[in-house]
């Protein structure tokens, strides 16, 4: 059969395939009629059981997993929000959250865009072990990292370092190919151009397209770079925007890039509600957190009892041991305590526990409810042991 002209119209190749997901993975709806439970269920379901059916390459430490549904359809969200993989490594069941990479329109797959952590607990074993048909449990959608038209302005500055592009990736793939009245601006800091995840694609995207611009900053540059270099200053921010101005900022990536470029676009004179910061996991070295207890070490060890849980005897209660320099929702883990999370970083609020007795260390961020203060709940995925615990779950 003669080739038709437009199959080799840039990104025919992309679209076909992505047509192609579509109608092997996706679902009509229409003759589901309205039904309030079963709408529910699809948009906010309990759990997700996910096929990876492609792994795709993005740079020597990332990858991409395609994930479609192995039971039905996938539960529609919105450009910015993650799922919460849960996997067991080495006997430890855990959960770690990934923003999805791929756009809200393409309802075949979810892409989530893996970057591999020094000494990573999950990272390594999705990048190392996970394989083309593997199946992956994960919690439905969720998170507040999106746009909202009723308070944000439509001129969005994306500021990503690393891997933090992944839910950027979602949003300007979503405003570019749905045709949104949007203008957007991707600052990405990246150590390296080898490491600069999906530097074609968005270069090329910034050639079609008239409302995004990208500009890549490498810590690292190479020989013949000529773009920028060094960090995301609010020198460079000014050069390249002008008058910050009704712009929207959205930051995403490790707690370093929080570090500095908070201060450098408080000092550019944005205003905390045009500042939109996604919670991207809790310091590396939470004992260098300026509020740290110096008295305490990082790998002193402290007794937990944990009332409510089964232990292997029976009786209603566990006791274990948990290092000041961990939270303590992995130390309950290690000892197959199994809490629902989804964040991972004092967000949803899904692990909290009881604090009973003891002290523990919360950092900065975690958005505890009044009611959780006054009956003493705390978020255990950000909380550190100071002294011995006794918790409640």
């Amino acid at each position: 059969m003669k080739k038709a002209v437009f199959e080799d119209f840039d990104g025919y190749a992309e679209i076909a395939a992505a047509i192609e997901h579509s109608r092997k993975f996706g679902v009509d709806y229409t003759a589901e009629g309205f039904s309030p439970d079963a709408c529910i269920r699809r948009l906010h379901p309990a759990s997700l059981r996910l096929k990876v059916v492609e792994v795709l390459p993005e740079t020597p430490q990332a990858r991409t997993l395609r994930l479609a549904c192995a039971d039905g359809p996938l539960p529609a969200f919105q450009a910015g929000q993650y799922v919460a993989l849960c996997v067991e490594v080495g006997g430890v069941r855990t959960s770690r959250p990934y923003s999805i990479s791929s756009p809200p329109h393409q309802t075949g797959y979810y892409d989530l865009t893996v970057q591999r952590v020094k000494d990573g607990f999950v990272s390594n074993y999705l990048l190392d072990e996970v394989k083309k048909g593997d199946v992956l449990t994960s919690s439905g959608p969720a998170g507040e990292f999106v746009y909202n038209p009723l308070f944000h302005f439509p001129t969005q500055v994306f500021l990503a370092g690393g891997s933090g592009v992944t839910p950027f990736l979602s949003m300007i793939r979503e405003t570019l190919e749905c045709g949104l009245d949007r203008k957007l601006i991707l600052f990405h800091g990246s150590r390296t151009l080898a490491g600069a995840i999906r530097f074609r694609e968005l270069s090329g995207l910034a050639e079609r397209f008239a409302d995004f611009r990208y500009v890549p900053v490498l810590e690292k540059p190479g020989k013949g770079w000529q773009g920028r270099s060094g960090y995301i200053t609010g020198e460079l921010l000014r050069e390249e925007l002008g008058d910050p101005d009704r712009k929207t900022f959205y930051l995403c990536g490790p707690q370093g890039m929080y570090d500095f470029c908070m201060p450098q676009l408080e000092a550019l004179g944005i205003p905390r509600k045009r500042l939109r910061k996604e919670m991207y996991g809790l310091p590396a070295k939470i004992w260098q957190d300026p509020g740290w207890p110096r008295k305490v070490k990082k790998d002193t060890v402290f007794q937990v009892r944990v009332r409510g849980a089964a232990g292997a005897g029976g009786g209603g209660g566990v006791s274990l041991e948990s290092r000041a320099g961990e939270p303590l929702l992995a130390a309950l883990e290690k000892a197959g305590v199994l809490l629902p999370s989804q964040c991972r970083c004092g967000e949803c609020s899904l692990c909290r526990v009881r604090l009973v007795a003891g002290r523990v260390f919360q950092p900065a961020g975690v958005k505890l409810r009044k009611s959780d203060r006054q009956f003493g709940y705390i978020h255990s995925c950000a909380a550190f042991p100071l002294t011995d615990l006794v918790v409640e779950v």
